[in-house]
C-alpha cells in the first residue's frame, strides 16, 4: 500500500520549550533531561571522531549545561577535555552540570584550540546577533580544529527561520536534541550544519511540521490498468514545450495515462503521451471526463486572454484535484478575485517559486514555513513554496520541509516537471498534502541521481529510477 510517513519532527524553539516544560511537569527533573541530552551527544561525538583532545565551548544557559555534561562524559571515557567558558552558568541545571564536570575550565577569550571543537554556546532559541568578539573567537577556534561539532544548532543561527546571526563557518556535524529544528533544513543556516544526527532524549515533541522523507508507493497489481494508475491531464497554452515537460514528469512518476490538451501543432514528445488539440469548447468537454485524477495548469499556459479562458475552464470544471504552476499563478495573482474563491472549494496544489509567491500572496513576514502556512490558509489549498529548502504547507497547518535539496534543480523547466510529478501522485489517489510531499521528494531524489549539470530533460529518466526505488508490495 502507499504510505507517506512523516516521522522526523521539526520543532520550533517554542515547541521545544513546551516539550521540556511538559516533561518536567510530568516528573522528569530538568537535571535529568540535561544529563540525557549530554550523554546522547557525547555518544554521537564518540561515534563521529576518535578519542582526541576536545575543546567544549559552554555558554551560560542550558545549551552550555549540555556542554558540561558532554565534557564530563568524554573525560570519563579517557579523552583529554578542556572547557572554554563564555560566562558562568546561570540556570540551576547548568550550575549542577558544571559542578560535576572534572575537565579544566578556561575563559573563552584565552582558551587554546583543540583538534575537536564542540560548540555548546547558545543552541536553540537564539534571536539576537552574536557579539562580534564572540563570533570572531568562535571562528578562530573552528578554523584551528579538525572536527567541528555543534550541539543542537550552530551558535549564531536563527532557530525558526534559518537566518545567520553571526555564524560564518560550517560545522562537520550538528547533533539535534530531541527533534530537528527548522534551521537544520532552512537556508542559509542549513548550509552550516553539516551532517545532522538526532539524539533521542526520551521526551515527546508535539509539532505539525516534519522533514520530507522517502515515500513508499504501491506497485501495480494484476487488477490495475492505465486509469487506476492515474489519469493526468495537462492544459497546454502558448509554450507547448513546458506543458510537455509536465506531462513527461507525470508519466515518469507513474501516471498510467497522460493527455496534453493543446491549442496548436503538437510540439513533439513521447508517443505514450497523448496530445489532443482543443478549442475552448473541446477543452470543457475533455475536462468532464470523470476518469481524470488530476489536472495541471500553468506550465507554458501564457498570460493572454486565451490563457485566462483555459485557466477558467480548468477552475470551473468538475472536482478533480488541480496543480497550478507558473503562468496560472501569475494570472491568479493579477485577478481581483481571491484565490480561494477562484478554486470553488477544489482540492489544489499551488507550486510558486519566490517571485510568483510574492505576486500571488504579497510580501509577508516570518520564516518560509510561516509564510507558506499563511498562504495555504488564505488560498485554502496546499502551497509548495519552491526553493533550496522547499516548503509544503496545508490549510490545516501541517507543514513539511525538503530535507535533501539538489541545487542542480535551479534550471529552466525543472519546476514544470515537478508539477507533473505532483499530478501523478494526486492521480494515484494521494490527498494533496501527501501528494505534494511525495512529489517534492521524488523530484529532489531524481535530481541527485541525475548528477551535476542536469537539465529538465535529463531529470525525466532519473524519475523512472527513483520511482522504482520507492515501490513496495501491496
Amino acid at each position: 500500500m502507499t504510505s507517506i510517513v512523516l516521522e522526523q519532527a521539526v520543532a520550533t524553539a517554542d515547541e521545544m520549550r513546551r516539550a521540556d516544560a511538559a516533561a518536567i511537569a510530568a516528573g522528569t527533573p530538568g537535571e535529568a533531561l540535561m544529563d540525557r541530552a549530554g550523554r546522547a551527544a557525547a555518544s554521537a561525538i564518540a561515534a563521529f571522531t576518535g578519542p582526541d583532545h576536545v575543546l567544549v565551548l559552554c555558554g551560560p544557559g542550558n545549551n552550555g549545561g549540555d556542554g558540561y555534561v558532554i565534557a564530563r562524559e568524554l573525560a570519563e571515557r579517557g579523552w583529554p577535555v578542556t572547557v572554554g567558558q563564555l560566562a558562568p552558568p546561570s540556570s540551576r541545571e547548568a550550575v549542577a552540570a558544571a559542578a560535576a564536570c572534572p575537565a579544566p575550565v578556561e575563559p573563552l577569550a584565552s582558551v587554546q584550540p583543540a583538534p575537536v571543537l564542540v560548540d555548546a554556546l547558545f543552541g536553540t532559541g537564539m534571536k539576537r546577533k552574536l557579539k562580534p568578539q564572540v563570533a570572531g573567537r568562535l571562528a578562530d577556534l573552528m578554523g584551528a580544529a579538525n572536527a567541528r561539532i555543534a550541539i543542537d544548532l550552530p551558535s549564531g543561527v536563527g532557530t525558526d527561520d534559518g537566518a545567520l546571526l553571526g555564524a560564518s563557518l560550517p560545522f562537520d556535524m550538528t547533533i539535534a536534541l530531541a527533534a530537528l529544528k527548522p534551521a537544520h533544513l532552512l537556508y542559509p543556516a542549513a548550509g552550516l550544519c553539516g551532517r545532522i544526527v538526532t539524539a533521542d532524549i526520551g521526551i515527546p515533541v508535539e509539532t505539525r511540521c516534519w522533514r520530507i522523507t522517502k515515500p513508499r508507493l504501491s506497485a501495480p497489481t494484476f487488477a490495475d490498468h492505465k486509469y487506476t494508475r492515474g489519469f493526468a491531464l495537462v492544459v497546454e497554452g502558448a509554450m507547448p514545450g513546458a506543458a510537455m515537460l509536465a506531462a513527461r514528469g507525470a508519466q515518469a512518476a507513474g501516471a498510467g495515462y497522460v493527455v496534453v490538451a493543446g491549442t496548436g501543432a503538437a510540439p513533439g514528445g513521447p508517443d505514450s503521451v497523448i496530445q489532443r488539440q482543443t478549442d475552448e469548447l473541446e477543452l470543457e468537454q475533455l475536462l468532464e471526463d470523470g476518469r481524470i485524477g488530476a489536472v495541471v495548469v500553468g506550465p507554458g499556459l501564457g498570460r493572454d486572454r486565451e490563457a485566462s479562458v483555459r485557466l477558467d475552464a480548468a477552475l470551473s470544471g468538475p472536482g478533480c484535484p488541480l496543480v497550478l504552476d507558473a503562468d496560472a499563478l501569475v494570472l491568479l495573482g493579477a485577478s481581483a478575485i481571491p484565490v480561494a474563491r477562484r478554486l470553488h472549494g477544489r482540492a489544489a496544489v499551488l507550486t510558486p517559486h519566490e517571485g510568483e509567491f510574492v505576486r500571488l500572496f504579497g510580501a509577508q513576514t516570518g520564516s518560509r514555513v510561516d509564510r507558506a502556512r499563511k498562504a495555504a490558509a488564505t488560498a485554502q489549498a496546499v502551497v509548495v513554496l519552491k526553493g533550496p529548502d522547499t516548503i509544503v504547507a496545508a490549510p490545516d497547518g501541517r507543514a513539511a520541509i525538503s530535507g535533501s535539496p539538489s541545487f542542480w534543480l535551479s534550471t529552466a523547466g525543472t519546476g514544470d516537471v515537478l508539477s507533473g510529478v505532483i499530478a501523478a501522485m494526486l492521480a494515484r489517489g494521494l490527498e494533496p498534502f501527501e501528494a505534494a510531499c511525495a512529489g517534492v521528494w521524488l523530484h529532489g531524489e531524481a535530481a541527485r541521481l541525475a548528477g551535476p549539470l542536469i537539465n529538465a530533460d535529463a531529470l525525466v529518466p532519473a524519475l523512472n529510477r527513483t520511482l522504482a526505488d520507492t515501490a513496495c508490495s501491496n
